[in-house]
């Protein structure tokens, strides 16, 4: 009982964070690409990065109201499926999360407004700088749930004494092995989730009608966007994955599927890692090429999972997700390099694309959301059974709803979050297909 205890609430809190982080990924994204947008509208083509700004502000809006929304039930699982982890981690948790409360509500209540409904009694320079702080109070948001994820991860700053962890060092904390990498892999994938959004949704007006300036601009701006910072995180998940070899040994030896410790380790394509026969099945692989993922004892030794015999996290998900980002990351590497080299030659007007290539391209519209739940299943699933990295488990915090309760509330949340999800999704296709009312005009400014 106390296993599908645990399953179900694991279930219903990953499911609910993960809800949140697909709109907070648009919201990072395109509140910096919207002070791009502003920005740019003192150079040519004035009127066209006008009119982008004022369609993506509307998305941008939606993506807040649905991520602000979606940060309350995280909340009230993090203490109603988790109630005893407050007690061993209350003195760094609490902390971070009040810090992140207090930012959204700070910034959305000095800033968001004067974004959204100021913009005709503001000056220009007034404007971009409100939206640069609303920007800014994104990322700080952000920031703290990135540091307290990443602290679990890699505990420094604090001592684990008498079942509880007591702060030592706040700038240790706050700045944890793990939060350069983890930062760099959010702050990344959002990006590339709003790239592919705009594309995606460019191409399927251009399939249409002819697109305008303001498209085009968009569009050449979000291929090149995608391109480079593809390749970006594709650097960041070297340097993670060197980070959880040192620090998370044993999600480590489950990504590669490494068995047994000492044995010279291959780089496990693909396989079916079967934790019975301690062997993966059906692998592909290339030989003595997996050293550089995996983590090592005081002798220089690889460790393997046979190590961590009980305290492993499940080897097959932690394995598949991994290789789920991958793939999803190749992919859109190869979409955005091939459209950056394609669209040149037609002076980024989409709809001189091929159409099966538009066709590709929005279907891939929301790919970022796909890397990006792939992604946080590898970093969530991978650190089980562990709630803070070598000290609390999942289970010693875990609470004391009967399954009935676990699932209900689940099948209740899954219909709230169904309806959120069809509403953004008629919200996005009715103001791309209709356009956005154009703000009145006041003292010469628009």
């Amino acid at each position: 009982m106390t296993h599908t205890t645990l399953w179900l609430s694991q279930i219903q809190f990953f499911s609910s964070l993960g809800f949140m982080l697909l709109f907070l990924t648009i919201e990072l994204g395109l509140a910096w690409v919207l002070l791009y947008f502003k920005l740019r509208w003192r150079g040519p083509n004035h009127a066209a990065w006008i009119a982008a700004y004022r369609f993506w502000v509307r998305v941008f809006a939606l993506a807040f109201i649905l991520s602000f929304a979606s940060c309350l039930p995280v909340l009230i699982q993090f203490g109603s499926l988790w109630p005893a982890l407050m007690e061993k981690i209350g003195d760094v948790a609490g902390p971070l999360l009040a810090a992140g409360v207090l930012s959204t509500f700070i910034f959305k209540s000095c800033f968001l407004g004067a974004m959204l409904f100021g913009q005709r009694y503001l000056s220009d320079k007034a404007h971009t700088l409100v939206v640069f702080m609303v920007a800014v109070g994104v990322a700080v948001s952000a920031f703290w749930l990135l540091a307290l994820l990443s602290w679990t991860h890699t505990p420094t700053g604090a001592q684990f004494i008498d079942g509880q962890y007591q702060v030592q060092d706040w700038w240790a904390i706050l700045f944890n092995p793990a939060l350069p990498w983890y930062a760099a892999l959010f702050v990344l994938v959002a990006v590339l989730t709003t790239s592919f959004l705009m594309i995606g949704l460019i191409v399927a007006q251009s399939l249409r009608r002819p697109v305008d300036e303001s498209e085009r601009l968009v569009f050449k701006s979000a291929v090149w966007l995608a391109a480079i910072c593809v390749v970006l995180q594709g650097m960041a998940v070297v340097g993670s994955g060197h980070m959880t070899a040192h620090h998370q040994p044993a999600r480590a030896a489950a990504t590669a599927a490494y068995w047994h410790s000492g044995q010279p380790a291959d780089l496990v394509l693909f396989a079916w890692p079967d934790a019975r026969k301690s062997a993966n099945l059906h692998a592909w692989r290339l030989p003595k090429m997996g050293d550089f993922w995996l983590g090592r004892d005081q002798a220089g030794a690889l460790r393997g999972l046979d190590q961590f015999s009980g305290m492993s996290p499940p080897v097959t998900a932690t394995f598949w997700s991994f290789r789920l980002a991958l793939v999803v990351g190749m992919l859109m590497m190869a979409a955005a390099w091939l459209t950056v080299w394609r669209a040149r030659r037609v002076e980024y007007d989409p709809g001189a694309l091929s159409r099966w290539g538009r066709h590709v391209l929005k279907a891939m519209t929301f790919s970022g959301w796909v890397l990006l739940l792939a992604g946080m299943a590898h970093i969530l699933l991978g650190a089980l059974p562990y709630a803070v990295n070598g000290t609390v488990t999942m289970t010693e915090v875990l609470g004391s709803a009967s399954v009935q309760t676990l699932v209900g509330g689940y099948v209740a949340y899954l219909v709230l979050y169904l309806l959120l999800f069809v509403s953004f999704f008629q919200l996005l296709r009715h103001i791309a297909r209709y356009g956005v009312v154009p703000v009145a005009r006041r003292r010469g400014r628009a």
